[in-house]
Order: structure tokens, then sequence, then C-alpha cells
């Protein structure tokens, strides 16, 4: 197909704020989603005082055809031990009331990085009360123990990405399980009924329709609260080709349906990553 970027992608360039921010992070030695998986919103993002920050370096173990972050066999390095207060210093610097943190995953860690998850929790936390935090965490190979940890330590959102449809989620995620990400949502709801969760999906990787609406149905037999939906883009040549550039009304018609499956929250939309606008969808699911 063609890959050339259908209009609906135009975006405005960059204030000198967000350079500024860049800087600020590499000083800090912090790493961002938002840097390492290339994400098209950061400028957007920095300027309104949203950050998604990746802790646990910067090398994944596992071998997703899709993903811009650096893969083994570099060996990941040791979780930094003073990360999680490097991460609540710096949200404090910015003035950040809400907090996403995701990570690489690390299948070499005995419980797959969840207690470095509940020590930046609590950092950012002990530096400030009202500080809210949202936890996009691997599947840590389906540890209730590790959930526990990252339940226990008190995130506003706990947020878990299929990526993608059934159909295709052993292909693109070879060293994942479909059922097993379910289960993750599955066991979050069943140590804590009143969390609310969160997935997020990719599209235009050559699902279908069907394929969709059976995903979205498999989240909310798991009672997933928030789903996001956004457009697939190879981060290069190297990576899974985009198969289809899905439409804002094609968008806006899974949300409509997502909504009327029992999703609390759904945004949908070409740009839509799975921590953008987060902050506006915790307090809309959490009054809704």
């Amino acid at each position: 197909m063609n890959n050339r970027l259908p209009e609906w992608f135009r975006q405005e360039i960059p204030d000198p704020s967000t350079r500024t921010t860049m800087q600020l992070l590499a000083k800090r030695k912090v790493h961002t989603v938002c840097r390492q998986a290339h994400c098209p919103n950061a400028g957007r993002c920095f300027k309104s005082g949203e950050m998604t920050f990746l802790i646990l370096g910067d090398v994944c173990t596992r071998a997703c055809l899709f993903c811009a972050v650096q893969k083994a066999p570099a060996q990941p390095s040791a979780p930094a031990v003073q990360e999680p207060q490097r991460i609540a210093r710096l949200a404090r610097e910015l003035g950040l009331t809400y907090v996403v943190i995701t990570s690489v995953t690390r299948d070499d860690l005995g419980d797959g990085g969840a207690g470095h998850f509940a020590r930046t929790i609590r950092a950012l936390r002990a530096i400030d009360k009202k500080v809210k935090v949202e936890a996009l965490i691997p599947d840590f190979c389906g540890r209730n123990s590790a959930l526990k940890t990252v339940v226990d330590s008190g995130p506003a959102v706990l947020a878990h990405n299929l990526e993608t449809v059934r159909r295709l989620h052993s292909r693109l995620k070879p060293d994942a399980s479909y059922a097993r990400s379910l289960g993750v949502l599955r066991k979050i709801k069943s140590i804590s009924p009143q969390q609310l969760t969160k997935s997020g999906l990719m599209l235009g990787l050559g699902e279908g329709q069907g394929d969709v609406i059976e995903t979205m149905k498999d989240l909310r037999r798991v009672r997933c609260d928030i789903l996001t939906l956004g457009q697939y883009l190879a981060p290069g040549r190297s990576y899974y080709p985009v198969r289809a550039f899905i439409g804002p009304q094609q968008f806006k018609a899974y949300q409509q349906r997502a909504l009327e499956l029992g999703f609390t929250k759904v945004l949908a939309g070409p740009l839509v990553r799975s921590s953008y606008q987060a902050r506006q969808l915790y307090r809309e699911a959490l009054y809704a």
C-alpha cells in the first residue's frame, strides 16, 4: 500500500518548549516513551503538562514487530535504584499533576519489575499526595504476586495494552499471549474490584472490523473500564508495515460501538495513543 500519511495526520510544528523539555529529560537521565517510542503527540503533550515516563531501562527482552524500543540481544541494565526519586523530583519540577509510568518488558527480573513500578508510584505520591499515577504495565508473565505488588501501591489507573486483535496477536507479539494479557486485566479486578483498568489497541495492522469488535467484547468480559484506539505507524522500514490507514469516521464508529458495549470511557482517533489525554480520561471515568 501507499504509506504516505493521510491529511488528518498533519500536526503543528513543536514550539521551543518541547526542545527545552527534551533537554531537561536528558540532563536528568530520565527516559520517556514519548521519545523512545517515537510518539507523534510528544510536542502537544509536553506543552499541556502530560508525560509518560519509561522505567526499568530502555532495552526490552521481547521482540514485538511494531515497537521502536531497543531490544535484546542488547543487555538490559539493572534497575536504577535512584530512578523512582529522579522521576518524582522531575514531576514536581515540571508541575505534573497526573503522571503515567510505563516500562519495557523485563522477563530477566524475578518480579518482572513490579517492585520498581511500586517504588516509583510511592515516590511520586510521597512528594505530593495529590498527584495521580497511571501505571501502564507489561504482563509480568501473568504472576499474581507481581500484579498485587503494583495494585497495592495505589495507582489511579492500571493499564495493560492488548495492542492488537486475537488473530494477529501471536504474529506481532511472538513472546506474549492474548489470553495471558486478558488474564492480567481479569486478575487486577479480582485483586481490587474498584481499580480502574485500561487497555489500548493499534489499528491498521491488517485487522478487520469483526476482529476489532470481538476484541472489544473480550475486554469487556474482563471488565476493562477505559479503552483507547489509535492508528499504527511503523517506526521504520524494518518494522511491521502499515496495512491500512483507518479514517476518522471509522474511529468514530468504533468509539460508539465500544461505548455501547459498556466501556466507561473511550478515546479513538488516528493520533490517539494509549497514554494520550490520560488525565482527562481518568477524570471522566472517575465521575462517570
